[in-house]
């Protein structure tokens, strides 16, 4: 009898199932979302950590190197004031940090009222430096770069055309003014004459207290590493950079899934589901942390992921700004000197005006915004162009060529 020798059947044959496809359709597990929510605490928590201490190395090494007060050096003149207060900003990454040495400097007789108020302004534009800095760690993926770099775009538009608005005006009212105030200075002088407020201790922020094991241990290791103070600011700052963008990466990477899901839903319907909620979010989330840079900076990974409607982030970003200047105020009222609550009123009603300015013409910001995005999603270059040119070539070239001209005149 002749034997049939039966085929072989192929292994992706859909008759036969494998153990491969088997698998293949078993369903993925899911990481728990109690798990999720831990890992994002703690990417959070080294987030916040690390932006603290790259705060703590650049404001040493601005002190050891004399880098604050020769900022300041030729402030009589309103153009190096701004200048002056974006670069210190910029260095310690805190609008308040230079705000509370401005006010030191007015109340030593070292800075006039007039210049401190151009230093406040450009406090302002210094303290979005951060928030270009934590976009580029989203460079990878373009669309979530795009997201990302359009909030911190906003952040810094608002400011610079604020700044934009109000240069010019408090510099051509002050110089029509006998004692050389402009009208925000002088605004600001009669609410501080007006409120006289009690002397009260500065708070210290909550963000600090929490994080201050981990910056202390940077910190420590810095100082243990290089030999000098200067080298020791330098290194903590970049440590403090290096774990702010592993932090960001994992905080990019664990937003993924139900995560997502769930903050999505949780911001659109609670946080930001209008422009005044985004705008009290932002104010108040600033006042409780007593830092715009942490609060900015944390909603450009938030907005890179799609987590937070980009509409709502300009109110956002305006709420932000006013809630910085709580703590500036509660600082100024524990200085005696009238002039120092004077500068932080200033800082207050910078913001305000600011607000009613660009919130009733916001189509104007966001359409830059998103129009430069675009362009560095396209070509990365444009994005470190746009950090290079705004935060270290203007200023500095600002300050090279006033203190050219002051030396003949």
């Amino acid at each position: 009898m002749a034997q049939h020798k039966s085929l072989p059947v192929a292994p992706d044959s859909p008759s036969v199932p494998t153990a491969d496809s088997a698998l293949s359709r078993q369903p993925r597990q899911e990481t728990p979302a109690w798990l999720r929510g831990i890992y994002a605490a703690l990417c959070l928590y080294l987030f916040l950590a690390a932006l603290n201490i790259i705060g703590s190395g650049l404001g040493l090494f601005g002190e050891e190197s004399d880098f604050l007060l020769r900022a300041f050096a030729y402030g009589e003149n309103p153009f190096v004031a701004l200048m002056g207060g974006v670069l210190v900003t910029a260095v310690v990454q805190s609008s308040s940090f230079t705000t509370a040495l401005i006010v030191t400097l007015v109340a030593t007789g070292e800075m006039t009222l007039g210049t401190a108020i151009f230093a406040i302004m450009g406090a302002n534009i210094g303290t979005s430096v951060t928030a270009v800095m934590v976009a580029l760690a989203n460079l990878r993926i373009r669309a979530h770069f795009r997201r990302s770099f359009t909030a911190a775009l906003l952040h810094d538009l608002f400011n610079l055309l604020t700044v934009a608005v109000l240069f010019p005006l408090e510099w051509a009212s002050g110089a029509l003014d006998e004692q050389g105030r402009g009208v925000l200075t002088r605004t600001a002088a009669w609410l501080s004459d007006a409120i006289g407020m009690e002397e009260v201790a500065r708070p210290d922020s909550p963000i600090k207290v929490i994080t201050a094991p981990l910056v202390d241990s940077a910190d420590w290791l810095a100082g243990a590493i290089m030999p000098t103070a200067i080298a020791h600011g330098l290194l903590l700052a970049a440590l403090g950079l290096a774990l702010m963008f592993a932090a960001l990466l994992l905080m990019v990477r664990n937003l993924q899934g139900a995560l997502l899901r769930n903050m999505d839903g949780l911001f659109r319907t609670y946080f930001f589901r209008n422009d005044l909620s985004s705008y009290g979010v932002g104010a108040v989330s600033t006042v409780m942390v007593q830092s715009s840079t942490i609060t900015t900076s944390l909603m450009v990974p938030l907005a890179g992921a799609g987590v937070v409607p980009m509409r709502r982030l300009l109110p956002f970003m305006m709420g932000s700004n006013l809630g910085t200047t709580v703590t500036s105020v509660l600082a100024a009222t524990a200085n005696p000197v009238a002039a120092a609550l004077t500068v932080a009123f200033v800082h207050v009603l910078f913001n305000l005006a600011g607000t009613a300015i660009w919130y009733p013409l916001r189509r104007i910001p966001m359409a830059i915004a998103n129009w430069y995005a675009d362009l560095a999603a396209q070509t990365a270059r444009y994005a470190f162009l746009f950090l290079f040119v705004v935060f270290l070539v203007i200023p500095v070239l600002g300050i090279a060529l006033t203190e050219f001209i002051l030396r003949f005149d």
